[in-house]
């Protein structure tokens, strides 16, 4: 069993919105808040408040963050030399802090990653390179403390999956340190490309830069998950500071237990190389290609011609391969080729069930693979390595191939024990 969460924004979302939400669905994660401060490393800049609250409409909770040390809004900084900045907090700066701080290592790395959402977005909309990114209102003491506090209940949480309602487009202005934006915040209309809205009628904000980021860093959907069971466990209301004619300012999340339904399918982890070669001759590359793709645990390599650097003419290299085997085919790629760096990446693959199948024809024996397809229907594909060994042109192979893949699906659907 999984968990599932899903957003409902009503009001809208906010860095503040999302942590009162979930603490309305976790009251108790609210005594571990002070602590992630503290180990973030400016537990004497800020107070945290966690409050029931009713509009007269809706009973949920408020998450409130208090400057205790605005005469000295650099004290987090200075340790790493920074020079102080009255009205931003780079981007470079924030993270260096992050990285240095005690916080787990999931937790540390769901606010880098909600952070680094947010600098992409303001190096978009401004021009700048990401490591020259100033946040204004993002970087205020409160927002940074949102953050950090919505890094800790996404991984407390133990959800595996999210999803999100459509989004309330909001109307009109909104003054930051760059003058009045209109809203949808630009940084915001990067962050949620793709995301569905409506537009309620309703004026003001309706989605923070920090709500956005949050949404953007859980690749969030916005469709039902296919081939689950939802079973609503809880439920949560988070209120915003703003207040609205008609409408609870509320985000309410929904957590369902998500039980997994059988899929037609087997899912495993495989590992993907990825680098380019300007350097060597086609001939050389090919055969080094040739060794790694001999090597135990390599699964597939594709390449395919990219221009590169100083427009040189390469080739783009993906090496498919058990991730166990990491450490050799890595060794191999480096060995065979002239590349000097490699990108890693662990990708999700799914496998169709299918196993193979000795058909007889005319006295020879000539193999198959069967696969059984999502839908319920097979189909069949014969061994190329076979059909070459046979002096036939290419119309007599077509025949044979289809001869071949006809017997074995008449051989009946793969088993149990078929599988590969």
């Amino acid at each position: 069993m999984s968990l599932h969460i899903h957003l409902d924004t009503v009001g809208g979302i906010s860095g503040d919105m999302f942590v009162a939400a979930l603490l309305d669905c976790w009251p108790e994660f609210a005594e571990h808040l002070e602590e992630q401060i503290a180990k973030a490393g400016f537990a004497d800049l800020v107070k945290l408040d966690v409050s029931a609250k009713n509009d007269g409409v809706l009973q949920g909770t408020g998450f409130q963050v208090t400057d205790l040390n605005s005469s000295h809004p650099h004290h987090l900084l200075r340790h790493l030399g920074a020079p102080p900045a009255h009205d931003h907090r780079h981007y470079r700066e924030i993270r260096a802090v992050l990285e240095a701080s005690e916080l787990a290592p999931d937790v540390k790395a769901h606010a880098l990653g909600i952070f680094h959402c947010l600098a992409e977005a303001e190096a978009r909309v401004h021009g700048k390179e990401i490591a020259a990114v100033a946040f204004h209102e993002v970087g205020a003491w409160d927002s940074i403390a949102d953050i950090i506090a919505a890094a800790w209940l996404i991984a407390a949480s133990g959800a595996s999956s999210w999803s999100v309602s459509s989004l309330p487009l909001g109307r009109g202005l909104v003054k930051t340190a760059h003058g009045m934006l209109p809203l949808p915040a630009p940084a915001v209309a990067l962050l949620l490309e793709g995301f569905r809205f409506h537009d309620d009628g309703l004026e003001g904000e309706r989605i923070t830069p920090t709500g956005a980021a949050i949404l953007r860093y859980l690749e969030v959907s916005q469709q039902a998950r296919p081939g689950i069971a939802l079973r609503l466990q809880k439920s949560g209301l988070g209120f915003g500071s703003r207040h609205f004619p008609g409408l609870s300012n509320v985000l309410r999340i929904l957590v369902f237990a998500a039980d997994e339904v059988e899929k037609p399918w087997q899912e495993d982890q495989v590992l993907k190389l990825s680098f380019e070669i300007d350097d060597q001759s086609q001939e050389d590359l090919a055969l080094g290609l040739d060794r790694i793709r001999n090597i135990e645990g390599v699964l597939d390599i594709n390449q395919q011609a990219v221009t590169g650097k100083k427009q040189r003419a390469a080739l783009s290299i993906q090496v498919l391969a058990e991730p166990g085997s990491a450490d050799k085919v890595l060794a191999a790629c480096f060995n065979e080729t002239t590349t000097l760096g490699i990108r890693q990446q662990t990708l999700r693959r799914a496998i169709l069930p299918r196993c193979s199948r000795t058909v007889e024809l005319d006295e020879r024996r000539y193999q198959a693979k069967v696969v059984r397809r999502p839908d319920g229907h097979f189909s069949a594909k014969a061994e190329l390595s076979d059909l070459l060994h046979t002096k036939l042109n290419h119309g007599e192979r077509e025949q044979l191939r289809q001869r071949i893949e006809a017997g074995a699906l008449a051989a009946g659907p793969p088993g149990k024990g078929d599988d590969e």
